[in-house]
């Protein structure tokens, strides 16, 4: 038994200009989720995956202006980039036993971004 959580992003879901590879990998991971979720149920192995939008990260904020970061905050409808410890709650919730019955699901933890 056990449980895996893979790290997918919001873009497992949408798409985004400029980025297809990245993108393409992301919406593969999801299938490779579903797919070993199913195969390996029987051995009591559970595999999800979660989808997380922009958070604030050193990577992130290295690389984006002041002025990017807030336009991509925008982006989402509850205002703000989001924090990793808001994935890591999501993801040690999977991985639990409180998480038992969850397998083969993409979980975003997005403020809302692909509401929109």
């Amino acid at each position: 038994g056990g449980s895996i959580v893979n790290m997918s992003s919001i873009l497992g879901a949408v798409g985004f200009a400029h980025a297809a590879p990245y993108v393409a990998a992301k919406h593969a991971l999801l299938g490779l989720t579903r797919t070993a979720a199913i195969e390996y149920a029987a051995q009591g192995v559970r595999i999800n995956a979660v989808g997380p939008a922009f958070i604030d990260t050193p990577l992130l904020t290295a690389n984006l202006t002041p002025d990017v970061l807030a336009a991509l905050a925008a982006r989402h409808p509850i205002g703000r980039i989001g924090t990793p410890e808001e994935v890591s709650a999501l993801v040690c919730f999977l991985l639990s036993r409180r998480a038992t019955f969850i397998t083969g699901s993409y979980h975003l933890v997005d403020g809302g971004y692909t509401a929109v």
